[in-house]
C-alpha cells in the first residue's frame, strides 16, 4: 500500500534531479528547460498526491492547468531556440548572452 510519504520522496527526488541538472549544467538550454519541465512535475506530483489522500479534486483541477501552460511553455520556448539556433549556429548558453535587439 502506497502512502502520502512514498509520493512526497518520489517528487523530492524528482525536485532534486531536476535543480541538480540546473546548477551542474548551464550550457545547454534544451536540458536546462528539461529540467524546468522536471520541476514542474515534481511539484504536479506533490498536488495529485495531496489531492487524492485529502480527497479533493482541486488539486487535480490545478494540474490539468499546470500541464496546459507548461505545454504551451514548452512549445514556445522551442520555437525560440529553433530561431536563436538559425541565427547564431549554437545552442550554448554562454554564447547567448550577446543578444542585442
Amino acid at each position: 500500500m502506497l502512502i502520502l510519504t512514498h509520493f512526497l520522496v518520489l517528487s523530492a527526488i524528482l525536485f532534486s534531479i531536476s535543480l541538480a541538472g540546473v546548477f551542474i549544467n548551464r550550457k545547454n538550454v534544451i536540458i536546462l528547460l528539461m529540467c524546468v519541465e522536471l520541476m514542474l512535475l515534481a511539484v504536479n506530483t506533490n498536488f495529485i498526491a495531496f489531492s487524492y489522500f485529502l480527497g479533493d479534486t482541486a488539486g487535480q483541477v490545478f494540474v490539468f492547468f499546470i500541464l496546459t501552460v507548461a505545454a504551451a511553455e514548452a512549445a514556445i520556448g522551442l520555437a525560440i531556440l529553433v530561431v536563436l539556433f538559425r541565427n547564431k549556429r549554437t545552442i550554448n548558453v554562454e554564447e547567448l548572452d550577446t543578444l542585442k535587439g
